[in-house]
């Protein structure tokens, strides 16, 4: 089975209505649906862009009056998804439930259902300037093309998570960023090149571009999409099917096979899925079946 995906990289800059965010998703959504793609991944914390119109004194708005803008957001994406038959990975928007932000990943599909992932690991910015709580729950989402997992940014940092959504059936993780520096982005870009080969499936990544000069924490950033493979004969040497323009306004897009994973998974120069120490560490797969 193939499916066709479109990773974005979202120019920051400042705006002065929602009508104009909705004008420059639409225009990335619509180049995705021209290439043929069944995926489009934006990235983590674009919709921050919102917060650059203002209060209508000319002071920005701040991460607390985010929540604000979620039924716009929603309604506009879903939209989009009923319109094209894609299924939208919107990125992540800020999210207030029971007095508390999350930094929410959201799954629109063609069907108008509307699926969320909280990022799990959270930042010391996003706890101590933005009060953010991480999320509680980790799930995988079944679609038309088989399984998926969202885990953003800093979630791919850390192994576990992965070995968990691969255990749970997972063969593509979509990976939405927003790193305003070399060192960030290239901690996320190594560690998704990591979880790919540890766990033999495909990592898509991809972050923000351009700057929000009046909102904090959002001035700078540092950004490229990247589809990445494992490191095996059928995929690329370096494991990179295709990457974006660093810091360019731009949309990347690729197919995935996902019968070259299962084959690799099976008789690959190495099977690293396979050869796990489950004598020796905790066995996920079984875990997962059990629970």
């Amino acid at each position: 089975m193939k499916l066709r995906i479109s990773a974005v990289q979202y120019h920051l800059h400042t705006i002065s209505s929602f009508e104009e965010f909705a004008a420059q998703c639409e225009h990335y959504i619509k180049t995705a649906e021209e290439f043929g793609s069944e995926f489009v991944l934006f990235p983590e914390f674009f919709t921050t862009q919102l917060l650059s119109i203002g209060d209508g004194t000319g002071k920005a708005l701040t991460i607390n009056d985010l929540p604000g803008f979620t039924e716009q957001y929603r309604e506009l994406f879903a939209s989009f998804s009923k319109k094209t038959g894609m299924h939208i990975i919107g990125g992540t928007h800020v999210v207030e439930r029971g007095g508390k932000l999350y930094n929410t990943a959201h799954l629109f599909y063609p069907d108008g259902r509307i699926e969320e992932q909280a990022k799990l690991h959270i930042t010391p910015t996003e706890v101590h300037e933005w009060n953010m709580e991480k999320g509680d729950s980790f799930r995988i989402f079944d679609t038309e093309k088989g399984k998926i997992a969202i885990l953003t940014c800093y979630d791919i940092e850390f192994p576990e998570i992965v070995r968990m959504a691969k255990a749970k059936g997972a063969d593509v993780i979509f990976c939405p960023s927003c790193t305003d520096d070399r060192h960030g982005f290239h901690r996320v870009r190594y560690t998704s090149h990591a979880r790919a080969i540890e766990n033999q499936v495909y990592v898509v990544l991809t972050g923000t571009v351009g700057a929000l000069p009046t909102v904090d924490f959002m001035r700078l950033n540092f950004g490229q999409a990247a589809v990445i493979t494992p490191n095996d004969i059928p995929f690329p040497p370096k494991g990179l099917m295709v990457e974006g323009e660093i810091n360019d306004d731009m949309i990347v897009t690729a197919d995935l096979d996902l019968e070259l994973l299962y084959e690799v998974r099976e008789r690959g120069s190495v099977t690293t899925w396979r050869d796990r120490r489950t004598d020796l560490y905790v066995d996920w797969a079984k875990t997962e079946s059990e629970g």
